[in-house]
């Protein structure tokens, strides 16, 4: 069943996405701010979800607490059962592979964490692509490259089916408690059958007109600057503790001025403990970060992203040293390690 929303259930922001027309990029239409509303429209009774790793697991208990039946599969096997477990109520079955899942519903949401696993997941015969038929719909929700989302959705149109690229601000908690900010390109027949979905697991949806790509772009932007933030929030870390200060206390400090931010509340303190359970681990945010600085190039931006690019740097030396898997304040390490040397006598 598709759904549609009514009018009472948009909110038009007129913004534009200043991407730089001069590179012959094109702005964004109108931005159109989307939150469905439970009462005016009736979630499908099933619908399919692709990959349960940090993200998509807590997506997909969303989904099944909003009422949705789901049809899943996972490269890890183990994580599709462990979500039946979890849901006894015979609401979650498992397909024997992602095509079947999309030939299986009329709405099927993916969340794959790189390009390499986006690509084996897509396609080939037992791929996604190759369950879509005319009337089905696609949301991706992943982090991955303009040209990228531009290419799945080309082969999506070509057999009959719609495509939205819906990238999420947030992590493994927003995840989890349904406050993801869904940041959507795409046809908008995928929009309104994704409404109730994206309302479920979500406290925003930014829908940014048919062009997809400028979805993906809009993430990377808010991805890098995430990035370049943290990766200064470590280097004041580093330097703190280098004049004998203690990072405790650089944290509240910066808790109770003009510095105050969730991502200083909510990392700040790990940083100081060196905690880092991953909420989203350091190699996707290194994987999102290089993304923007290719874009950078494509845009002939690059010269004006040196924070990014010398944040780039500090991520990957993060990532060499053994941190690629913990959570992406763990960059803080590589400035503690590169002023360590300097306090030696």
């Amino acid at each position: 069943m598709r759904a549609a929303w009514s009018s009472a259930s948009l909110l038009l922001i007129c913004a534009e996405c200043s991407l730089g027309a001069a590179t012959g990029v094109r702005r964004a239409p109108h931005t159109a701010r989307v939150h469905a509303s439970a009462s005016a429209v009736l979630p499908p009774a099933t619908v399919g979800f692709v990959g349960l790793g940090i993200m998509g697991r807590g997506q997909a208990d969303n989904l099944l607490a909003r009422g949705f039946g789901l049809l899943v599969w996972s490269r890890d096997a183990r994580k599709a059962e462990a979500l039946v477990a979890a849901h006894a109520s015979g609401r979650v079955r498992i397909a024997r592979s992602a095509r079947e899942v999309v030939a299986g519903c009329e709405l099927t949401y993916a969340m794959l964490s790189t390009l390499e696993a986006s690509a084996a997941v897509f396609e080939g015969p037992d791929g996604m692509l190759a369950g879509v038929r005319a009337g089905c719909s696609i949301v991706d929700c992943a982090t991955l490259t303009p040209a990228r989302m531009a290419e799945m959705a080309s082969a999506v149109r070509a057999r009959g089916g719609s495509f939205l690229e819906a990238p999420v601000s947030g992590s493994k908690k927003p995840a989890a408690d349904g406050q993801l900010i869904f940041l959507a390109a795409g046809d908008r027949t995928a929009l309104d059958a994704a409404a109730p979905g994206l309302d479920a697991m979500g406290k925003a949806t930014h829908y940014y007109g048919s062009d997809v790509g400028v979805g993906t772009r809009m993430k990377l932007v808010v991805n890098m600057l995430m990035c370049a933030q943290l990766a200064a929030l470590g280097e004041a870390v580093a330097l703190c503790e280098a004049a004998g200060l203690d990072a405790a206390e650089l944290v509240a400090v910066l808790g109770e001025g003009a510095m105050a931010s969730p991502m200083v509340a909510l990392k700040g303190p790990a940083i100081a403990r060196r905690a880092y359970a991953p909420a989203f681990p350091l190699r996707h945010a290194a994987k999102d970060l290089k993304f923007a600085l290719q874009l950078g190039d494509e845009l002939g931006a690059r010269g004006g992203l040196g924070l990014a690019a010398a944040a780039c740097e500090l991520f990957d030396a993060a990532a060499a040293d053994g941190r690629a898997d913990d959570d992406f304040a763990a960059v803080a390490e590589a400035s503690r390690a590169a002023v360590r040397p300097l306090l030696m006598p």
